[in-house]
This record gives structure tokens, C-alpha cells and sequence, in this order.
């Protein structure tokens, strides 16, 4: 079979933009789906995302992309113009094409509150076709990621319609996260260039004076996935679907759940250059210096028979850790343990952690932001991670947990429960630990059963093995994008 060209379009791609996992997803899977044979399937990738101000001021090395300067992006009342710069993906062959337009993505922040938004990533959407117009590229399949490419899928199927260029292209839209879906009021459809293609967006959200870009991919792109097995059937359910259930379920037989791969160049203890000391599942002594070296540098007394608790996430309602509030003092009153957590986001949860912190402040160590560093650190230096996710559509920190040793403690949702294995201590069988009802209790009950397999220090370092030998690579997860891709191609 001919390798495919692949085009990947999304709003975050690792290590130019990145507020979330979306954007390590977006490399690790572009870098696999490039690389030569042997080392992988050596299609064609081209990647799109914009060229914002804080890429600019990284001052990373990029060149105007031949035949695809001044590109003019015409709508109903304005004429948007931009270029395309590109850089290679590091590690990589693959190309990633920067949609320069300083009026709209030279600003502060990737995302923003400002009445244009909508209009961002219209842009977006729109340069990429136009980029393969111009180089007179006809991509195989189109790889649309959340709301920000949702347009894509309607402007191929109506704006670009006429050119035979595109042909055979087709569509797939994968959902990160069904929580964000880019709704804006309808009167802003006649500037996106869509004024007449409103039969073709969802009727009831027109009805209400709105239109949702995620809707419109979901309606509109050849086959839908999302990133696990579990978190597909999930949101097909009210309680997972955030409003676009009865959409989805009519589009069912075209949704597939996929788990998202893990790089583990950057992820392996016995390579990552952030770590001190490092270590395998045959020798787990750099373990152990790890978790001296972290509760050095966090400032609390080490002892090895207390185990290191360890959070790193936004910290956010959808992390679920409202349910500390009522299970963790109890433990830290109780236990001779220690709470690490790094991270921040809503305002409850940043003064929660300090009141903890304050309260026992020989036990818990707090770091309020993002240190790539100490993310690394703490996944190798805990003994358990804790992930209580009210809903996690894949989840990345599981995974990195279990290949640095760290079992992890999570609710049995979305991702975790395609990724997690309960732990049973007499077949000495699974990676970690899980709980299903999104309770104080039912986290509470888990933690207490943790700390009894911790006292069995012999079957708790085959509980570490069994995690640092699960395989969630791209090399394992990326055929299955591939099958999806060539399922679309005649």
C-alpha cells in the first residue's frame, strides 16, 4: 500500500504551543506517523497550527514555506491575508506549516475572550486548504482536533467544493475534550463566509441564536473518534455528552475510541535527561534516590517506609479534587506519608492545597504552576499518583506514572479505565488502583486499601513492574489511526 498524505491541523502542537495534552498528542503522533521504515510508516505529514506571539518571541527557526506566501483569505466583508512559515518537528522529518497572521494570533495568550475568536480559527481552517491549493497538495485524509478545526470539514465540503484537488479528501474529526465545544452567536456566521450554509449547521442551536464549530465537524467530518475506548461510549451518554449526546448517538456506527500513545523519548526513567538519577524495571534503585531527591528539594523529612503521594494537574472541577476535602486529612493525621502536588487553576483548589500544606506543613509540599522539571521529578520520586478525574477523556499522566513506577490512584472513567488495571495482591496481577463512584468514601476506601499493599513491600514491587512493562507507545497506538485513515481512502 502507497504511504498516505496526512495533514494534522490543530489549535497546540508540543513544543511550540502547549496548554495541554492536546499538543503532546499532536507530536508524538505526527513524529510516528513520519518516521521511515523500519521505525514507522513513513506517510507523508504535513502539520498546521498558527503562528502565535509566543512562538514568535521563542524565536524558534522557521523560513517562509515556498508558493505559499501572501496567501488572500477571502470573506463576505474582509480580506484576511497571512503566510506560512514552517519548521521541521523536532526529532522529526515532518514538516509543521505556521499560519502567520499578526492581526489575529499576535497576541498574549492562545486563546482569548475577544469578539474575533471564532474567526481565529476560521482563519486557521481556512489557510490550511488554501496552503494545499497553492502547493497543489491533495491530502488523503484531513485530521481536524477539537472545535478549533470544526469548520474545516463544512468549508471542504462548500467554500472549496469546486476544486478537484479535493476531490478524494476526507475528514476525521477527533474530540479531546467534549467540554470545549466553540459556540458563538449566529450573527457572526455571515463573517465567517457561512451566511449561506446555514441549513447545513445544527437547526436547534440557530434556533437559539447560536452555532457550535464542534457541532458542525461532528455533523460534517467523514468518521468522528476520540481518545479512548471508554470515553467513546461515554459520550453518547447524558452525563458525559455535554449537551452533543443525541447528536453523536445519530453518528455512532462513525465514532471510534483510540487511546492516545505516549513518547516515550521523552518519558522513560532510564533516559530522561531531567532526572538526577534513573533507573528500570529490573534495577529500581534510581527509584529510591528519586524519592530522596524530591523530598529534598520540596523540603520535607525522607523516610523511605513513608509513602509520596503525588499530584500533578490543573487544578480544575473536572480533576476531582473536591473529594480530598473530606478522605485526605484524614490519611495525613492518621499516616506517616507525604502529599506532593504541583499544579494550579481554580481558586478553591489553589487556597485548599495551601490550607493543607499549612496544616502539615512536615507532610505536604506544594507547587502553584507548571514546572516540566518537577513533573518529571514527581513522577519518578512518588510511590503513588493520585487522579480521582471526575472525567478524563484519555488522560496522559496515568500512563507516564505507570512507566516511571508510580501506580496510580484513579476514578474508573473515560481513558484511566482503558489504561489502569486493578491490582490484585494474590495473582499478583494489574498496574494500580480504582474506584468508581465520584465520592469522598469511595476515594477514602481506595487510599486505605493503598497503604495496606504498601506494607507488602514484595508485592508492591511487582505492582511497580507490572506498570513500568505496560507498552502505551505510539509505535503500539498509531496503526490504529492508521487503519481509521486508510478505512477513508478508496
Amino acid at each position: 500500500m502507497r504511504p498516505l498524505r496526512l495533514c494534522l491541523v490543530a489549535s497546540e502542537v508540543a513544543p511550540f504551543a502547549k496548554t495541554g495534552g492536546l499538543a503532546d498528542v499532536l507530536t508524538g503522533l505526527g513524529r510516528w506517523l513520519g518516521r521511515k521504515p523500519p521505525a514507522g510508516p513513513g506517510h507523508e505529514v504535513r502539520l498546521f497550527l498558527p503562528y502565535y506571539q509566543r512562538i514568535a518571541e521563542r524565536d524558534v527557526a522557521t523560513k517562509p514555506l515556498p508558493g505559499a506566501s501572501n496567501l488572500e483569505i477571502r470573506f463576505p466583508n474582509r480580506t484576511i491575508r497571512c503566510s506560512i512559515r514552517t519548521t521541521p518537528l523536532p526529532q522529526s522529518d515532518v514538516l509543521v506549516h505556521l499560519v502567520d497572521c499578526p492581526e489575529l494570533y499576535g497576541r498574549p495568550d492562545l486563546y482569548t475572550e475577544d469578539a474575533d475568536e471564532a474567526l481565529r480559527f476560521a482563519v486557521l481552517c481556512r489557510a490550511v486548504l488554501e496552503t494545499c491549493q497553492r502547493l497543489q497538495w491533495a491530502p488523503d485524509v484531513v485530521h481536524c482536533n477539537d472545535w478549533h478545526t470544526g469548520l474545516l470539514p463544512l468549508y471542504l465540503r462548500t467554500t472549496y467544493a469546486w476544486d478537484r484537488l479535493f476531490a478524494h479528501t476526507k475528514t476525521l474529526l477527533t474530540i479531546h475534550n467534549i467540554g470545549y465545544q466553540g459556540v458563538f452567536p449566529d450573527s457572526q456566521l455571515e463573517a465567517l463566509g457561512l451566511g449561506e450554509q446555514r441549513a447545513h449547521l445544527h437547526h436547534g442551536d440557530l434556533r437559539d441564536g447560536r452555532f457550535s464549530c464542534l457541532k458542525t465537524g461532528v455533523l460534517h467530518a467523514n468518521k468522528l473518534s476520540t481518545v479512548s475506548r471508554t470515553y467513546a461510549r461515554e459520550i453518547l451518554t447524558p452525563e458525559f455528552g455535554m449537551g452533543m449526546d443525541e447528536l453523536l448517538r445519530t453518528r455512532e456506527h462513525d465514532l471510534f475510541g483510540i487511546v492516545n500513545g505516549v513518547d516515550y523519548g521523552d518519558w522513560n526513567p532510564g533516559t530522561d535527561p531531567l532526572l538526577p538519577h534513573h533507573y528500570n524495571a529490573n534495577d529500581l534503585s534510581g527509584k529510591a534516590q528519586m524519592k530522596a531527591a524530591l523530598l529534598g528539594r520540596m523540603g520535607l523529612p525522607h523516610d523511605p517506609r513513608a509513602p509520596v503521594f503525588g499530584v500533578v494537574s490543573r487544578l480544575t472541577a473536572q480533576k476531582g479534587f473536591e473529594l480530598f476535602a473530606d478522605s485526605i486529612p484524614v490519611f495525613l493525621q492518621r499516616e506517616d506519608m507525604r502529599l506532593l502536588v504541583l499544579g494550579s487553576g481554580e481558586t478553591q483548589h489553589e487556597k485548599y492545597f495551601q490550607w493543607l500544606r499549612d496544616t502539615w506543613p512536615n507532610k505536604v509540599a506544594v507547587y502553584r504552576g507548571f514546572h516540566d522539571e518537577l513533573a518529571h521529578w514527581i513522577e519518578a520520586g512518588s510511590d503513588v499518583f493520585l487522579m480521582p478525574s471526575r472525567f478524563e477523556p484519555c488522560g496522559l499522566n496515568q500512563m507516564y506514572s505507570l512507566r516511571y513506577g508510580t501506580p496510580p490512584v484513579v476514578r474508573r472513567t473515560g481513558g484511566l479505565a482503558d489504561t489502569v488495571q486493578a491490582w490484585d495482591p494474590n495473582t499478583r496481577q494489574g498496574n494500580g488502583f480504582l474506584f468508581d463512584a465520584f465520592t469522598s468514601q469511595a476515594l477514602a476506601g481506595t487510599i486505605d486499601w493503598v497503604l495496606r499493599n504498601w506494607r507488602d513491600q514484595r508485592g508492591w514491587r511487582e505492582l511497580v513492574k507490572n506498570g513500568m512493562r505496560c507498552d502505551f507507545s505510539w509505535e503500539k497506538q498509531g496503526p490504529e489511526y492508521v487503519g481509521l485513515y486508510r478505512s477513508l481512502v478508496s
